[in-house]
């Protein structure tokens, strides 16, 4: 890696951002944060790729980056930007939008790109939504993410996390009071773990089908990151979202590995 190059500074108003969330963390949760991101790439250029399960999953992540000193910019949805004062404050801090399902959408991988040249750290979400697996395991990516890693030749970490289903429900901001009220008085338990690198080297030449098979291979080592955080849960989480759907359309057949 070129340690001359200039990289990517969070701004201020991010970093206070972070602290912020581990605030609100620790008001309606525990936090438990395993593994850790090799200090030579806490400043980029990488690529953090994590499950999505809960609308209140940057906040957790966000915590949980600042246990680990990351402070990566996320990969967010375009409506989130189109809200008053939330998106400014994204945009300041540095995050980068995501217009999904419009003609917009292939300029966000552009922008991550350019982002990880300047040796930024980059949060992705490799299944491009919250899951809807029945057993909230990870769905079968979008390649995005793999092109990306395959374009800029940055490491990608699978990051994976539980619990944060029981905190805000999927369909907030319908629930949501009733869900944060519980997690107060239940204390949840909210794991994120950091894995090893997943290992893209032989993929890196473009041959054919390979931003594909590096998707499959970055949610497998998601999904094996993911099996010791849920190990009493192994089919079926135990609490039940009443008003998350659920589609088998994209179920990556995947499971984790015995320990």
């Amino acid at each position: 890696m070129d340690t001359t190059r200039p990289t990517w500074q969070p701004p201020l108003i991010w970093r206070a951002a972070q602290l912020f969330a581990r605030l609100v963390v620790a008001l309606v949760a525990r936090l438990e944060v395993s593994g850790d991101v090799p200090d030579a790439l806490r400043r980029g250029p990488l690529i953090l790729a994590a499950n999505h399960i809960s609308p209140f999953d940057p906040v957790v992540l966000a915590a949980a980056c600042h246990t680990r000193g990351v402070a990566p910019r996320i990969m967010a949805t375009g409506g989130l930007f189109r809200t008053p004062l939330i998106g400014t404050a994204m945009r300041r801090a540095g995050h980068l939008r995501v217009d999904r399902g419009t003609a917009a959408v292939g300029r966000a991988l552009d922008d991550a790109a350019a982002a990880v040249s300047a040796g930024s750290v980059i949060l992705v979400y490799p299944e491009g939504r919250i899951g809807l697996d029945p057993g909230m395991w990870p769905e079968r990516g979008k390649t995005g993410t793999a092109r990306l890693a395959l374009t800029c030749g940055a490491p990608v970490i699978p990051t994976a996390q539980w619990g944060s289903h029981e905190v805000v429900p999927y369909r907030a901001p319908k629930g949501l009071l009733r869900g944060v009220a519980r997690a107060v008085w239940r204390r949840p338990v909210l794991r994120v773990h950091f894995g090893d690198p997943v290992d893209l080297a032989d993929l890196a030449h473009g041959a054919p089908g390979a931003a594909r098979q590096a998707t499959d291979r970055i949610i497998d080592a998601v999904t094996d990151a993911l099996g010791p955080l849920r190990p009493d849960e192994p089919e079926r989480p135990r609490h039940v979202d009443p008003g998350r759907p659920t589609d088998t359309s994209r179920s990556h057949r995947h499971r984790p590995r015995q320990v």
